[in-house]
C-alpha cells in the first residue's frame, strides 16, 4: 500500500500556526480580522498560511461583503485521517505477522 496524502496537505499540517487557525476554524468560520485577533500572528503572514491551507484543499472561502470568512472543510480532514488509520491498520498487521513468524 503506497500513502496517497497529498504532499500539499502534509505541508500545510506541518506549521503549528496553520494548526492553530485550523483548530479556531472548527469552532466557527471566521475572517481574517477575527484570525488575527484569536492568533496574534501579522495580517500578511496569516493570509499567506489561509493561502496554503485554501490550496491544500482544507479551507473554504465565503465573501461577505467586503469580508472574506474561512471555514474548515471537515471531509478533508476525515480523508486525511482515514489515510493514516489505514497505514496504522496495515502496519498493525505487518507487526503481528512478524511476531508469528519469528516464534
Amino acid at each position: 500500500m503506497v500513502m496517497s496524502v497529498d504532499s500539499d496537505v502534509l505541508k500545510a499540517l506541518a506549521d503549528p500556526l496553520r494548526i492553530q487557525i485550523l483548530t479556531l476554524l472548527a469552532q466557527e468560520a471566521l475572517c481574517t480580522t477575527h484570525l488575527v485577533e484569536e492568533t496574534g500572528a501579522r495580517q500578511t503572514n496569516l493570509s499567506n498560511h489561509l493561502k496554503i491551507l485554501r490550496d491544500a484543499g482544507l479551507v473554504d472561502t465565503e465573501p461577505c461583503g467586503r469580508f472574506t470568512y474561512y471555514s474548515l472543510r471537515p471531509d478533508a480532514l476525515e480523508a486525511v485521517a482515514a489515510e493514516f488509520a489505514e497505514l496504522a491498520a496495515t502496519a498493525r498487521e505487518a507487526a503481528a505477522e512478524n511476531r508469528k513468524r519469528s516464534c
